[in-house]
């Protein structure tokens, strides 16, 4: 990149948009993205156990279960997104958290919402429903972590 386009990517008024054009160019960019995907994985197992638990074994409402899986997956995520994925111990680890914790709750909101409604409308099983509406989070979540949580502060002359 040029330094007048490097300029434009990160200042212009279509900035997020031109960011993710350049990013999607970058190999190093999926490379994190399997990496997110592996710890996602990781996740996704900790929450569909904790989900079935939940609502087999203490029999609690899916968006209650829901809510118990995902609080116990995100601590899991974070451990392993910030030592593993993008490699940001250079980071002030409470302010990456809290960043981390409002992505995943933002992504965590749109999941249970088509949790909702593939339950309570589609009328889909609420196991599958919950496997389904991670997998329909997981973009959202991995943009926000990469440009926002775990973002690279560069210094500019």
């Amino acid at each position: 990149m040029t330094e007048e386009l490097d300029f434009a990517v990160t200042r212009g008024p279509h900035a997020l948009h031109l960011r993710v054009r350049a990013g999607l160019r970058k190999p190093h960019n999926w490379k994190q993205l399997v990496k997110f995907c592996v710890v996602g994985g990781s996740g996704y197992v900790v929450n569909l156990c904790v989900f079935y638990l939940c609502v087999a074994t203490l029999d609690l409402h899916h968006l209650a279960a829901a809510s118990a899986a995902f609080a116990v997956a995100v601590a899991n995520n974070f451990w392993w997104n910030r030592r593993w994925t993008f490699r940001a111990r250079g980071g002030h680890a409470g302010f990456q958290a809290a960043r981390f914790f409002a992505v995943s709750v933002a992504a965590f909101v749109l999941a249970a919402t088509v949790l909702e409604l593939l339950v309570s409308v589609v009328g889909v099983a609420e196991l599958p429903a919950q496997a389904i509406s991670i997998v329909v989070a997981t973009p959202l979540n991995f943009i926000g972590n990469k440009m926002w949580s775990f973002a690279i502060e560069l210094a500019r002359d």
